[in-house]
């Protein structure tokens, strides 16, 4: 387990800091992330515990409690108090535990209560230099001709790289067979080394690779590009029909949470995402804040990807792995 405390001095504090004080008591904050240390939504998570502290005066303790499809985390997140004193900070996992694991007993909705909206990371569609495609048309193509012949590399069905290429294959209406890893970034390797054809993936581990003339990428997931990687068109830009597909970040308290706790946090976490450091820091790590961070905006986005997740996982008859 993981544990980082941030400490901030009494001289430091802001007046939202002051006003926390008489909220959160002496006590740190707790941060749950359901994924592993060095995961995007971790990298994410520490990001904003860094830039939250200072604003509310308080230290905040990060733990990793990876495993079960986010669904470990999310348990021992619903067992601790509704008092503003412990944050959840999941990825889109969350909206697909209760597809995959129907025995959770959570709603990932009505028990979440959302305090921000905070990122999202374009995946990159890249492919071995080896195979003949050098637009993303080129590739559904050459994709067609080789049925389940042709192999992409993802994590665990149900992870988000998994489902970025499931949406692929739907959306492009072309085969091929997912070889599942336990890691992505194996999987990335073993891409990186001839032994897959495609994969769609974070930049952080295809970029460096594409670098090295390994592989060659052929386009974003998220629609209409992303500025992070110039020059790449948006899967949907490209020809694939309504494609548009990130890793994302939220952060939650439970439902209960007393007004001025909740409002105290969601006022941290808006200054946060706003501020130019903070998104800066959040870019250089490979990651966009989206256009509208409010609580709204991040309900919206889970109950949109709740809708569109669920009859894929029905067709495809996800179970937990």
């Amino acid at each position: 387990m993981h544990r980082r405390r941030l400490l901030v001095a009494p001289f430091l504090m802001t007046p939202l800091a002051a006003r926390a004080q008489s909220l959160f008591g002496e006590r740190p904050i707790r941060m749950i992330v359901p994924v592993a240390t060095a995961g995007a939504s971790d990298i994410v998570a520490r990001i904003m515990a860094d830039a939250m502290t200072p604003l509310l005066g308080r230290s905040i303790v990060a733990e990793n409690l990876a495993g079960a499809g986010s669904t470990l985390g999310a348990n021992a997140f619903q067992q601790t108090p509704a008092d503003g004193q412990t944050i959840y900070v999941p990825t889109n996992n969350h909206a697909l535990m209760k597809l995959i694991y129907p025995q959770f007993a959570y709603d990932p909705v009505a028990d979440f209560l959302p305090v921000a909206l905070v990122s999202r990371q374009p995946f990159v569609l890249a492919v071995h230099s080896s195979v003949p495609a050098n637009s993303v048309p080129e590739l559904i193509a050459w994709l067609r001709g080789r049925g389940t012949a042709a192999n992409c590399g993802a994590a665990a069905p149900g992870a988000v790289n998994y489902m970025a290429a499931e949406l692929f294959r739907l959306r492009a209406g072309v085969d091929f067979t997912i070889v599942s890893y336990r890691a992505a970034a194996a999987a990335a390797q073993d891409l990186g080394e001839g032994r897959l054809d495609f994969t769609i993936d974070s930049p952080s581990l295809l970029m460096p690779l594409v670098r090295q003339g390994k592989l060659r990428a052929l386009a974003v997931t998220m629609a209409g590009g992303s500025t992070l990687l110039p020059g790449l068109p948006g899967l949907q830009e490209a020809g694939v029909p309504d494609y548009d597909n990130a890793a994302w970040t939220m952060i939650f308290v439970r439902p209960g949470t007393p007004a001025p706790a909740l409002a105290a946090l969601r006022a941290a976490a808006a200054r946060a995402v706003a501020d130019p450091a903070v998104r800066q820091r959040l870019a250089a790590a490979g990651f966009e804040t989206w256009p509208d961070a409010t609580p709204a905006a991040a309900e919206a986005l889970l109950r949109s990807e709740i809708a569109r997740w669920t009859p894929i996982v029905a067709r495809l008859n996800l179970k937990p792995s």
